[in-house]
């Protein structure tokens, strides 16, 4: 009899000691984890403040890394049809401006059919892809078979296909010398027009 009644004691006993260590577990878990949360919230907080410190820092950089392109080519037609060519040393992308292009050493070929190319040569050049305007800027050159110019500045509507400028222009055309005050290209060559104070020298070309 006496070992019967020790038998549930002691499983009673066992029992109560291993609730014991599970309440135990149960309290140091409940202390645990609120820590661990916050913990975790904190280190969460940090990455997102981090992330919107360096952000900025980040566009910014990219912002002022100007695109650049080395020895370009553009092949384009204006409305007609008329095909020309655009080379350059560099082509920069204006960080400001999107649609500005910016041209060291550019050189502009106008197709003629028949004939030769007019070519077009300057330092420096602004492209504006939304206007479709090419500005040619210092030392520029026009030169296609007998003709030969030289200009301070010159404009080229890729629309339209036309190269205008109103500077100061001096040449050599087909019938002689000739300076001018304005000059337009239309017609890919086809027809020269000189304005403000043109002046010339006939050079009548030899012949049997």
């Amino acid at each position: 009899m006496t070992d019967g009644l020790v038998l549930p004691t002691l499983r009673r006993a066992r029992e109560a000691d291993s609730w014991r260590r599970r309440s135990r577990r149960v309290r140091q878990l409940r202390r645990i984890l609120p820590a661990l949360v916050g913990l975790i919230l904190l280190v969460l907080a940090g990455f997102v403040a981090l992330a919107m410190f360096a952000a900025p820092r980040t566009r910014l950089v990219e912002a002022e890394t100007p695109i650049q392109l080395v020895s370009p080519k553009f092949v384009g037609q204006d409305r007609k049809g008329r095909a020309f060519t655009l080379t350059a040393r560099t082509a920069t992308r204006d960080p400001a401006d999107y649609d500005r292009v910016i041209l060291d050493q550019p050189v502009l070929l106008l197709r003629r059919d028949p004939g030769e190319p007019i070519r077009v040569s300057a330092r420096t050049g602004d492209f504006n892809e939304s206007e479709h305007i090419l500005k040619l800027k210092g030392d520029v050159r026009l030169n296609s078979g007998d003709i030969s110019f030289a200009t301070g500045t010159s404009s080229f509507d890729t629309a339209l296909g036309e190269l205008v400028g109103d500077g100061a222009i001096q040449g050599v055309g087909s019938l002689g010398e000739i300076n001018a005050k304005s000059y337009g290209v239309y017609d890919r060559g086809d027809r020269l027009v000189f304005g403000g104070g043109v002046s010339t020298r006939l050079e009548p070309r030899s012949g049997p």
